[in-house]
Protein backbone atom coordinates (compact mmCIF):
# COMPACT_ATOMS: atom_id res chain seq x y z
CA UNK A 1 0.00 0.00 0.00
CA UNK A 2 1.30 3.51 -0.80
CA UNK A 3 1.17 6.31 1.55
CA UNK A 4 -0.23 9.01 -0.05
CA UNK A 5 0.42 11.44 2.69
CA UNK A 6 2.09 14.54 1.35
CA UNK A 7 5.61 15.01 3.33
CA UNK A 8 7.09 18.41 4.52
CA UNK A 9 10.42 19.37 5.56
CA UNK A 10 10.44 22.40 8.54
CA UNK A 11 14.10 24.20 8.25
CA UNK A 12 13.53 26.46 11.26
CA UNK A 13 15.69 27.02 14.19
CA UNK A 14 12.80 28.41 16.52
CA UNK A 15 12.02 24.97 18.56
CA UNK A 16 8.82 26.47 19.64
CA UNK A 17 7.64 28.19 16.12
CA UNK A 18 9.05 24.62 14.40
CA UNK A 19 7.07 22.43 17.21
CA UNK A 20 3.53 24.87 16.62
CA UNK A 21 4.25 24.12 12.75
CA UNK A 22 4.89 20.71 12.93
CA UNK A 23 2.00 19.86 14.80
CA UNK A 24 -0.29 21.87 12.41
CA UNK A 25 0.46 20.35 9.62
CA UNK A 26 0.34 16.52 11.48
CA UNK A 27 -2.95 17.22 12.08
CA UNK A 28 -3.76 18.30 8.51
CA UNK A 29 -2.16 14.90 7.31
CA UNK A 30 1.38 15.53 6.17
CA UNK A 31 4.45 13.48 7.23
CA UNK A 32 6.69 16.22 8.78
CA UNK A 33 10.81 16.48 9.29
CA UNK A 34 12.10 18.84 11.21
CA UNK A 35 15.95 20.21 11.11
CA UNK A 36 17.20 23.57 12.64
CA UNK A 37 20.70 23.92 11.61
CA UNK A 38 22.54 23.79 8.02
CA UNK A 39 24.45 20.74 9.64
CA UNK A 40 21.06 18.74 9.85
CA UNK A 41 19.55 19.68 6.55
CA UNK A 42 22.49 18.36 4.63
CA UNK A 43 22.54 15.25 6.37
CA UNK A 44 18.77 14.62 5.72
CA UNK A 45 18.18 16.17 2.66
CA UNK A 46 20.53 13.54 1.05
CA UNK A 47 18.85 10.57 2.67
CA UNK A 48 14.96 11.80 1.73
CA UNK A 49 12.67 13.43 -0.06
CA UNK A 50 10.11 15.85 -0.01
CA UNK A 51 6.75 17.37 -1.47
CA UNK A 52 6.88 20.57 0.24
CA UNK A 53 8.94 22.73 2.50
CA UNK A 54 8.94 25.86 4.90
CA UNK A 55 12.15 27.16 5.22
CA UNK A 56 13.13 30.08 7.36
CA UNK A 57 15.30 32.75 6.04
CA UNK A 58 17.57 32.94 8.85
CA UNK A 59 18.70 29.67 10.51
CA UNK A 60 21.54 31.41 13.59
CA UNK A 61 24.34 32.96 11.57
CA UNK A 62 23.55 31.11 8.73
CA UNK A 63 21.31 31.75 5.47
CA UNK A 64 18.13 29.56 4.82
CA UNK A 65 18.50 30.59 0.69
CA UNK A 66 21.48 27.89 0.32
CA UNK A 67 18.84 25.27 1.86
CA UNK A 68 16.16 27.14 -0.84
CA UNK A 69 18.67 26.69 -3.65
CA UNK A 70 19.74 22.57 -2.57
CA UNK A 71 16.18 21.54 -2.61
CA UNK A 72 15.27 23.32 -5.90
CA UNK A 73 18.44 21.74 -7.50
CA UNK A 74 17.44 18.11 -5.75
CA UNK A 75 13.79 18.49 -6.82
CA UNK A 76 12.53 21.60 -8.55
CA UNK A 77 8.88 20.22 -8.64
CA UNK A 78 9.03 20.64 -4.74
CA UNK A 79 6.98 24.07 -3.11
CA UNK A 80 9.33 25.62 -1.21
CA UNK A 81 8.36 28.72 1.12
CA UNK A 82 10.46 30.89 2.67
CA UNK A 83 9.52 32.52 6.32
CA UNK A 84 11.13 35.26 7.75
CA UNK A 85 10.33 37.92 10.73
CA UNK A 86 12.18 40.65 8.40
CA UNK A 87 11.14 40.76 4.79
CA UNK A 88 12.84 42.72 2.16
CA UNK A 89 12.54 43.27 -1.02
CA UNK A 90 16.23 41.60 -1.76
CA UNK A 91 15.63 38.19 -0.09
CA UNK A 92 12.53 37.88 -1.44
CA UNK A 93 13.95 38.28 -5.27
CA UNK A 94 16.62 35.73 -4.18
CA UNK A 95 14.46 33.29 -2.46
CA UNK A 96 12.38 33.35 -5.64
CA UNK A 97 14.97 33.20 -8.20
CA UNK A 98 16.82 30.16 -6.02
CA UNK A 99 13.73 28.40 -6.42
CA UNK A 100 11.13 29.43 -3.77
CA UNK A 101 7.52 28.80 -4.66
CA UNK A 102 6.54 31.84 -2.57
CA UNK A 103 8.13 33.96 0.25
CA UNK A 104 5.77 34.75 3.16
CA UNK A 105 6.77 37.30 6.32
CA UNK A 106 6.16 36.19 10.04
CA UNK A 107 3.79 35.71 11.53
CA UNK A 108 1.97 33.40 8.92
CA UNK A 109 0.29 30.22 9.85
CA UNK A 110 -0.33 27.39 8.29
CA UNK A 111 -3.21 28.74 6.04
CA UNK A 112 -1.07 30.94 4.84
CA UNK A 113 1.62 28.79 3.96
CA UNK A 114 -0.70 25.80 2.57
CA UNK A 115 -2.14 28.69 0.40
CA UNK A 116 1.55 29.34 -0.71
CA UNK A 117 2.13 25.99 -1.49
CA UNK A 118 -1.07 25.47 -3.82
CA UNK A 119 -0.13 29.00 -5.80
CA UNK A 120 1.27 27.97 -9.17
CA UNK A 121 1.32 31.65 -10.35
CA UNK A 122 1.46 35.36 -8.98
CA UNK A 123 -1.42 37.35 -9.08
CA UNK A 124 -1.55 40.68 -11.13
CA UNK A 125 -4.82 41.88 -9.76
CA UNK A 126 -2.97 42.28 -6.53
CA UNK A 127 -3.34 46.02 -4.88
CA UNK A 128 -0.49 48.35 -5.70
CA UNK A 129 0.24 50.03 -2.06
CA UNK A 130 0.67 53.66 -2.55
CA UNK A 131 2.59 54.12 0.55
CA UNK A 132 5.89 55.01 -0.01
CA UNK A 133 9.04 53.37 1.95
CA UNK A 134 10.67 55.39 4.88
CA UNK A 135 14.34 56.87 5.22
CA UNK A 136 14.44 53.82 7.78
CA UNK A 137 13.16 50.93 5.81
CA UNK A 138 15.17 51.64 2.57
CA UNK A 139 18.49 52.08 4.94
CA UNK A 140 17.24 48.36 6.44
CA UNK A 141 16.70 46.75 2.88
CA UNK A 142 20.40 48.30 1.76
CA UNK A 143 21.93 46.37 4.80
CA UNK A 144 19.84 43.50 4.31
CA UNK A 145 20.61 43.06 0.85
CA UNK A 146 24.44 43.82 1.76
CA UNK A 147 24.07 41.32 4.06
CA UNK A 148 22.79 38.52 1.99
CA UNK A 149 25.46 39.07 -0.42
CA UNK A 150 27.92 38.73 2.07
CA UNK A 151 26.55 35.67 3.74
CA UNK A 152 25.92 37.28 6.73
CA UNK A 153 29.18 38.20 7.32
CA UNK A 154 28.88 40.99 9.60
CA UNK A 155 32.20 42.34 9.52
CA UNK A 156 32.36 42.08 5.25
CA UNK A 157 28.71 43.83 5.24
CA UNK A 158 30.24 46.62 7.64
CA UNK A 159 33.44 46.82 5.68
CA UNK A 160 31.13 47.02 2.36
CA UNK A 161 28.58 49.39 4.19
CA UNK A 162 31.53 51.90 5.31
CA UNK A 163 30.29 51.90 8.50
CA UNK A 164 32.09 50.44 12.12
CA UNK A 165 31.12 47.06 12.96
CA UNK A 166 29.81 48.31 16.20
CA UNK A 167 27.42 50.38 14.80
CA UNK A 168 26.03 47.56 11.89
CA UNK A 169 25.46 45.72 15.21
CA UNK A 170 23.59 48.23 16.91
CA UNK A 171 21.73 48.62 13.72
CA UNK A 172 20.78 44.86 13.63
CA UNK A 173 20.03 44.65 17.24
CA UNK A 174 16.82 46.42 16.77
CA UNK A 175 15.72 44.74 14.35
CA UNK A 176 16.29 41.37 14.89
CA UNK A 177 16.27 38.67 11.59
CA UNK A 178 13.97 35.72 12.25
Amino acid sequence: MIDASPSLLIVEDDPAFARTLRRSFERRGYLVCHVSSPEEFAQLVTQQGFDYAVVDLKLGSASGLTCVQILHEIDPEMRIVVLTGFASIATAVEAIKLGASHYLAKPANTDDIEDAFGRDQGDPTVPLEGRKSSIKTVEWEYIHATLVECDFNISETARRLGMHRRTLARKLEKRQLR
